[in-house]
C-alpha cells in the first residue's frame, strides 16, 4: 500500500520519512501547498484540510494520504500562538515570540501535532504532544519554525540544536506519526 504525505515542507517530509523507516514503511511525498485553515482546534484544521484537499485535488480521493498540522502553545500567553502558529511564525517569527515573552518568568510551553490520515473513505486523526520551555534567545541552527526557541523537557538542547535522529526521539510530530504508523502496520498484518 502506498501512503502519501501531503506537505509543501521538505523538513516535515524528511522527519516523517525517517520515522516511517523504523516501521519498514515507505511514504511518498506529495508536494502540495494547501490553504492553512484558521480554526481554534488543530484537529478541526487537520480534518478540514483533508476535505479541502480532496475538493481541490479530486485525484487524491483514490489515494491513502496523510497531512500534519502543529502548534506551539505557550502557557503564560494563554496558549498563544496555538493553532495560529504558522501565521504567527510567518508574521512575527521567533524574535516576535521572544519579545512577547521578555518579562515572563513562566516559560512553560508545549508543541502539539495532529496527523490526519485518509484511507480512501474515512479520516482519522492522531495526536502527539511534547512539553518543554521557551528559551530566552534563539539557540541552534537546525530544524525549522519555532525549533530554535523550544527546548523539550528531559533534554538540554533546543530542537534546532538536535540532529534529526535526536529530534525524532522527542518531537510532537514523531509521536503522532508513530501512532499512525503503528496503526498502519497493524492493519497490514491482518
Amino acid at each position: 500500500m502506498d501512503v502519501h504525505f501531503i506537505t509543501h515542507n521538505p523538513s516535515k517530509y524528511e522527519e516523517a520519512s525517517n520515522v516511517a523507516q523504523e516501521f519498514n514503511l515507505s511514504i511518498k511525498w506529495y508536494d502540495h501547498e494547501y490553504e492553512e485553515l484558521q480554526e481554534d482546534s488543530l484537529e478541526i484544521i487537520a480534518r478540514k484540510s483533508c476535505l479541502s484537499i480532496m475538493q481541490t485535488k479530486p485525484e487524491l480521493k483514490e489515494l491513502h494520504f496523510f497531512l500534519e498540522d502543529a502548534g506551539l502553545f505557550i502557557k503564560s500567553l494563554n496558549g498563544f500562538p496555538g493553532p495560529y502558529s504558522s501565521y504567527v511564525f510567518n508574521t512575527i517569527g521567533n524574535n516576535g515570540i521572544l519579545d512577547l515573552m521578555k518579562d515572563k518568568e513562566d516559560r512553560e510551553a508545549y508543541f502539539k501535532s495532529v496527523t490526519a490520515y485518509y484511507d480512501g473513505s474515512t479520516i482519522e486523526t492522531f495526536v502527539g504532544v511534547t512539553k518543554g520551555i521557551i528559551t530566552k534567545s534563539l539557540i541552534g541552527e537546525g530544524g525549522f519554525g519555532f525549533d530554535p526557541i523550544f527546548r523539550p523537557d528531559d533534554n538540554n538542547q533546543t530542537f534546532a540544536e538536535m540532529t534529526l535522529a535526536t529530534k525524532n526521539l522527542y518531537s510532537h510530530r514523531q509521536k503522532s506519526l508513530r501512532i499512525l504508523f503503528t496503526s498502519l502496520t497493524a492493519f497490514a498484518k491482518q
